[in-house]
């Protein structure tokens, strides 16, 4: 006599596979590197930065 087999967890697996092979992919497609996620980081960083330069100071100390 054969295995027996659960074909709900059979499924189960399967659907897994698929939907990591489509995870590789979009890495792949849409994914950014470590150079361009700090280059991101650090252009935020640099905006941010201008941004609390450039805010006005209040006239009223209170």
């Amino acid at each position: 006599m054969g295995d027996l087999v659960n074909l709900r967890q059979a499924r189960k697996t399967k659907a897994r596979g698929e939907k990591e092979k489509a995870a590789a992919v979009n890495r792949a497609k849409f994914g950014r590197t470590k150079a361009e996620r700090e280059a991101g980081a650090q252009q935020a960083e640099l905006e941010t930065r201008r941004l609390e330069l450039h805010r006005r100071q209040s006239d009223s100390e209170d």
